[in-house]
This record gives structure tokens, sequence and C-alpha cells, in this order.
């Protein structure tokens, strides 16, 4: 394939090297004369493992070329690759005018140039920017529409300094997010060599994506370290509990507890948090993303709380009342202060639950109902259908079976909110359907 790669930093180097190697004629394009002049000595201006000896042999084989000219590399090109840099403003906005100039760019010289070109977008953008910004300053400047006269893909790189060659070859997945499938397609194409998982997607979500995987990534090493923290303060090796906790991959190192969805309770999480949070306090230990843990569960409550209040309807039914399903536990389960808030401000709430049976709770399980919810036994319904029949918006709290089946037991009048995702597949058939995060 023919490729142009714009900006030859970090990113833009290793892309353009690898893609040279891999057989590809690769046009590597930068503002900085002395970066392209560098580059196409066949050297690299970035200190990377093994990157030295790609570009000098991609340089060597005649099939990487450098230039300052974007009209140039656009024309000797199919594909072009958005390498710049995003990098923050003072007040932490992301500064695009790299990105933008890039864009406005290739959309002039497409305006000359016969035939589809693809641009692919390299650089990390928060969601929506290619849609709303980059894709109609393309259009603008080329005289095209996208879709027509060129296409468009979103393509996060995952790359490491210090592995980023092996990282390329080696990669845990390629996600491409697609205006429409004959991007997709071209841009699939680019990395035929590599064994590794393909994803498709939308751009928004491949634009969302990078920024998922870089804030757990850096949550993950803000967690270990306040774990640490708690460790040396008595006497325990923090590195040897975080191997320990990585060893279990069914829950630990797993998809297990990634899904979004309500807040988290029952018997355990809450209750050790507070504890290991408390017990930090009292060694004089600041634990701010434990903290904000529990913080950020009460603000999922609150949106819960929210999206009934924005449907202006004051009759509500909650499915699920236990803090996750196929158990009766409703311990600090977060359905719980969700009904008594909304009760309290004047709501009529009925709840209905497959499992939870007042008669059989017992012990701190019944206390605690008794004391967060006292009029309990007057908002739960014996059957579905009954509390369905009774409100006009239904909230589903469970991925349980009564879950499944409420959708199908809906009014056209009625609106379903989905906290737990048990009913994802419901906005197919019901129009009024809203998910907590989705």
């Amino acid at each position: 394939m023919k490729i142009s790669v714009f900006g030859l930093g970090y990113v833009g180097c290793v892309s353009a090297a690898c893609l040279a190697n891999d057989g590809h004629q690769v046009v590597g394009v930068d503002v900085n004369p002395q970066k392209v002049e560098t580059v196409g000595a066949g050297r690299s201006p970035i200190v990377e493992p093994g990157l030295d000896e790609l570009v000098a042999e991609g340089v060597r084989a005649g099939r990487l070329v450098t230039t300052t000219s974007a009209r140039d590399a656009v024309a000797a090109s199919d594909v072009s690759l958005i390498c710049v840099g995003t990098p923050s403003n003072g007040n932490g906005s992301l500064n695009l005018k790299y990105v933008e100039n890039v864009c406005r760019e290739i959309g002039d010289a497409l305006r000359d140039k016969h035939g589809y070109h693809v641009v692919v977008m390299r650089s990390t953008v928060l969601p929506g920017t290619c849609a709303l910004r980059l894709i109609p300053l393309i259009e603008e400047y080329s005289g095209r529409d996208v879709g027509d006269g060129f296409g468009v893909a979103m393509n996060p790189e995952f790359l490491r300094e210090g592995s980023a060659i092996k990282d390329y070859y080696h990669p845990s997945q390629i996600v491409i997010g697609e205006v429409d499938e004959r991007s997709g397609d071209i841009t699939e194409a680019l990395y035929a060599g590599i064994d590794a998982q393909r994803v498709r997607t939308t751009i928004e979500t491949a634009e969302m994506v990078k920024y998922a995987s870089n804030a757990f990534h850096a949550t993950k090493v803000a967690f270990a370290n306040e774990i640490g923290r708690v460790c040396k303060a008595h006497g325990v090796d923090g590195r040897e509990v975080m191997d320990i906790l990585c060893q279990d991959r069914q829950l630990n190192i797993s998809p297990a507890y990634l899904k979004p969805g309500f807040a988290f309770g029952g018997s355990c999480l809450p209750k050790d948090l507070r504890a290991l949070l408390y017990r930090a306090k009292e060694h004089d230990i600041d634990l701010p993303l434990l903290r904000g843990a529990l913080q950020s569960n009460q603000e999922q409550i609150q949106k819960g709380i929210e999206m009934v209040e924005r449907t202006g309807r004051k009759r509500v039914g909650v499915v699920g009342l236990t803090f996750k399903a196929g158990t009766d536990d409703v311990r600090e389960s977060p359905v719980v202060p969700f009904v008594e808030t909304l009760s309290g401000r004047g709501y009529l709430v009925r709840v209905y639950d497959e499992i939870v049976d007042l008669t059989r709770l017992v012990g701190a399980n019944r206390s605690y109902l008794e004391q967060e919810l006292p009029h309990i036994a007057s908002m739960l319904r014996p059957s579905l259908e009954e509390m369905v029949e009774e409100v006009d918006v239904v909230v589903v709290a469970s991925t349980g079976p009564a879950a499944q089946r409420t959708p199908a037991l809906l009014r056209d009048d009625q609106i379903l909110i989905d906290l737990a995702g048990g009913v994802r597949g419901a906005q197919l058939a019901v129009s009024r359907y809203e998910g907590i995060a989705w």
C-alpha cells in the first residue's frame, strides 16, 4: 500500500518504520525540517530500541522517504495516518491545533487529487472530535463528502516507550473505528501481517477506548501505590501483596467488575473500603483514590435518581432490591437508598424482587432493611405484572430473570430506565428506553 504518515514524532516514526518494514511504500511528513532530514538520512529522531535499524533499512530499500510537503505526500499515497501530538492546554483541555492543521492540509491536497483516499487518525482525541471538528475540516478544504470522496477511520495506538516495536507487532488488539465499511477494510489491511484480535467499531467508541485504557492504567498505578502505603505502615511487603492479588485471573485481573452499571453494594465492598480508609487515617496516610471510590459510588446512585426525576413522572416501579441478582442480601444495596430517596421526595414507589421474601429475611439482613426502609412492606408487590401495572416509569436495577421479562410487560406510554444492563437489548423494542451508561 502507499501510505503517508503525518508527524514523525514517537508514534509517527515507529508507525512509518514498521509499515515500511512490512513492505508498504511510506512517505513521512513533518513540519520540522530537522526531523524530515534525520529520518530521510536513515536515522531515528527519537531513542527507541531497534528503531534506528528499521528506519535505516526502510530508507535503504527505498520504501521510506520523507518530505515537508503535505500536498506531495497525499499525492503519493492512498492512505494518510495522522500521528501528530495533541498536548494539554494550560487548563487541561486538549490542544487540537496540530491535528486540525494537518486535516486542513490533507483536505486542501485532496481537492486536486483523483481517487478515493482514507484518512486514519492515530493521534489521541476525545470522543466526538473526528465527527464534529476534523471531518468537517477535511470536507471544507477538500470540497468532498466523507464516505464518498474520502474515508475516515480512528485507529488508536497502544505503543509503550521502550517496547514500541514489540507492541506494534504484538498488540493485544487492533481497534478500528470506521465511518464506513470501506474505510475500515482499508485501515485493517495495513496490519495484514500482524496476528492480533481485530475490533471494528464506531469512530466515537474507538476514540473513547484510548482514553478508557489510559485512565485504567493510571488508576492501576495509583491503586497499587495506595495499597503499598498501607502495607508499608503495617510492615507488610506491598509488592508481595500485589503479586498475590494479580495471580487471581478469575476476579482481580479479569473482566469481572469492569462493566458500567449501578453502584456497588453488599456486605463486603463498602464496609471493607471504609475500614481500610479509617485505618489509613489512623496512620496519617491519605488514600484519595480509594476515598474517591466511595464518593463515586454515591454519585452513581444520585445519577440514577436524577434519571427518574428528569422523566417528570411520579409513579415509579423498581425491579430488583438486592445488591446483585441471585441473592436475597439487601445489606448496603445501592437500590435501598435509591428507593428511600425517591420515596422521601414524594414519589410513589413500587418494588418487585423475585427472591426477597420479608417472611424469610433474618438477622442483619432483615435489620438493615427495616432500618433503612421501614415501609418496604407497603412498597413490595407479589408479582412483576402487578408492579408494572401501577407505575409510569420502570427502573430495572437487576440482571436477573425478572429483568429479562420486564420489556414485554410495558405499555407504550411507560418509560424504561436500565441501571444494571439487565435489559440492554430492550432499546430495540422499547422506544422510551435509557441506560445509565449506554
